[in-house]
């Protein structure tokens, strides 16, 4: 078991036969009472966002995580197919455990798969991916005295704010943690 006031971001627990991990963390005391610990959470079964609350000293139950090694392979429209490098099996993940995390896939990606007794649950995503750009607003001439930014997409579908020198066909990094432009390649 596991007490509440333990809960920080990227905690994963079982509550109710669900397993939940921690996107958000608050800790609320209140000037007499008990203190409240509002999370947000991820249900990594069905990838739903929810809002749980606790009062101190309640407790969840902490599970075991194993990870594993994997390349990303391929997606359906429903599942996003992994190849574990070890012992070449192929779990499945559903685009909706994924969440926003799928934006961020290329083929053949190194990724780091978690599981629960055998079930693949979720994905670590390295901190930075390179991404080719395929759409960008155009320049504005002579905009150069601010750092002006634009959007463009790339080639997953992530729409990233650049640099107004960023063109099409330009490979760029993106922090996997923010979404946001690093560097251009």
């Amino acid at each position: 078991m596991i007490d509440v006031n333990e809960l920080r971001k990227g905690v994963t627990f079982e509550l109710d036969g669900n397993i939940y991990k921690v996107l958000e963390y608050d800790h609320h005391k209140p000037g007499r009472g008990k203190a409240t610990i509002r999370v947000d959470v991820r249900d990594l079964r069905s990838g739903t966002r929810l809002k749980k609350k606790f009062n101190s000293g309640d407790t969840v139950q902490d599970i075991q995580l194993t990870y594993r090694n994997a390349k990303y392979m391929y997606n359906d429209g429903e599942l996003y197919y992994f190849m574990d490098v070890e012992t070449y099996e192929q779990p499945a993940l559903k685009g909706d455990v994924l969440g926003e995390s799928a934006r961020f896939l290329t083929d053949e990606m190194e990724v780091k798969l978690t599981f629960y007794k055998d079930e693949p649950l979720d994905i670590d995503l390295p901190t930075a991916v390179d991404q080719k750009v395929v759409r960008a607003d155009p320049s504005v001439r002579g905009d150069t005295a601010t750092s002006v930014t634009k959007a463009v997409t790339t080639s997953t579908g992530l729409e990233v704010y650049v640099p107004n020198f960023v063109e099409v066909g330009d490979v760029i990094r993106i922090d996997t943690r923010t979404g946001e432009y690093i560097t251009r390649v």
